[in-house]
């Protein structure tokens, strides 16, 4: 890890940044929500990281479905939750016999073509089956690498919902995933007494990460609310494959 014996000033504000990001992606733009993860665990070691990062998305999910909670489209949640314990089995299966950077790497490489197909002419909107191979995708790769919300962005951007809708629906969706992933957490023993404390230190920044998103998306366009999500997306896929 790049930082992992950086004074504590700096590990303090790597993680700041982090809790803004984290914040921020679940109100305004949710393909730079995978920056939380990279950040965190550049100070962090991975499974501790990984608890963290997922304590700060659920005060982070909080926010978003308390602002966002009347635009979801349930209808789209419900076709694609059924698909995501399976799809959490998988990314179980493949991290027992391949290596992390190698998952990352293929979990990048997978959503940049998803993200190159959106540039592509609008084709009929997804079919059930595509929701559920999306919710398999979500479940594989929360599993993997914390990589879901970009899978899930990119399935509603070719949905086409309106920003509202699109945030409503992402809130719910990962409001239920992060709070089913805490007992797993739980059980590993990963949680404990100084990370709750330094979750709680870190909750005004995701507070203030969220209320930038709110602020930003009330003055985007919609079609420009759409190239921000996508470019976002494709950076964190880059990020993936890179880092």
């Amino acid at each position: 890890m790049i930082l992992e014996n950086a004074p504590a000033a700096v590990t303090w504000l790597v993680l700041v940044t982090a809790a803004l990001c984290a914040g921020f992606a679940k109100t305004a733009v949710g393909g730079i929500g995978l920056f939380t993860v990279v950040l965190a665990a550049t100070v962090m070691p991975a499974a501790e990281s990984t608890a963290a990062v997922l304590l700060l998305l659920i005060i982070a999910d909080a926010c978003a479905v308390a602002r966002y909670h009347q635009h979801a489209d349930w209808k789209l949640i419900r076709q694609v939750v059924p698909a995501v314990l399976p799809g959490l089995l998988v990314g179980t299966a493949l991290l027992a016999v391949l290596p992390d950077s190698l998952l990352r790497r293929i979990i990048g490489g997978i959503l940049l073509a998803m993200a190159a197909l959106q540039l592509l002419p609008r084709t009929p909107r997804p079919s059930r089956g595509t929701a559920v191979a999306t919710g398999l995708a979500a479940g594989a790769c929360t599993m993997m690498a914390n990589a879901a919300g970009p899978v899930m962005s990119l399935y509603l951007l070719a949905r086409g919902l309106d920003k509202r809708r699109f945030l409503g629906t992402s809130a719910w969706f990962f409001a239920g995933v992060n709070l089913c992933k805490v007992p797993f957490a739980a059980g590993l023993g990963l949680f404990d007494g100084e990370m709750l404390v330094r979750t709680l230190i870190l909750a005004p920044a995701v507070l203030l990460g969220a209320f930038l998103g709110v602020k930003l998306v009330d003055r985007l366009k919609q079609s420009v609310f759409q190239r921000v999500v996508l470019g976002a997306t494709a950076v964190s896929a880059l990020a993936l494959i890179l880092l």
